[in-house]
């Protein structure tokens, strides 16, 4: 198994960079396969969330459907994947960051009743609770 980084999905993804566009798709189309997955981590995850809305403004809907495929493509790993699926389903419709919504997802599977926040969108979410000044 080989780790993916974030730059090199988003150069496989966006095609921006010839030269890094190139090798990119050469690694996962030859290294990536469905008994030897790439593994996506949940921190590049989130960071790849956040290069489509930072750097290149995507909507959201265009940053879930690549999600969706990142997570129905065999040749990847994401673990965990249960809590990775019930975030994006949150992220795709509620207010919330993507990191958000897995922050809490994670945490609720791990026993978490609730996850605090001081952010006012997280704390909508599911298992987000608002943290006030008593």
């Amino acid at each position: 198994m080989i780790g993916l980084d974030t730059n090199i999905l988003v150069r496989y993804f966006v095609q921006d960079d010839i030269a890094q566009s190139k090798l990119a798709t050469r690694l996962i189309e030859t290294q990536c396969t469905v008994t030897q997955p790439g593994l996506i981590s949940l921190v590049v995850l989130c960071e790849l969330v956040w290069v489509f809305e930072s750097a290149y403004q995507y909507e959201k809907s265009l940053i879930c459907k690549l999600l969706q495929r990142l997570l129905m493509t065999a040749e990847f790993e994401i673990e965990p994947l249960l809590p990775v699926r019930a975030a994006l389903k949150e992220y795709q419709g509620g207010n919330a960051d993507f990191a958000d919504c897995l922050i809490q997802h994670l945490n609720h599977a791990s026993g978490c009743d609730y996850t605090f926040t001081f952010d006012r969108k997280a704390a909508k979410s599911q298992y987000g609770r608002l943290l006030r000044r008593e």
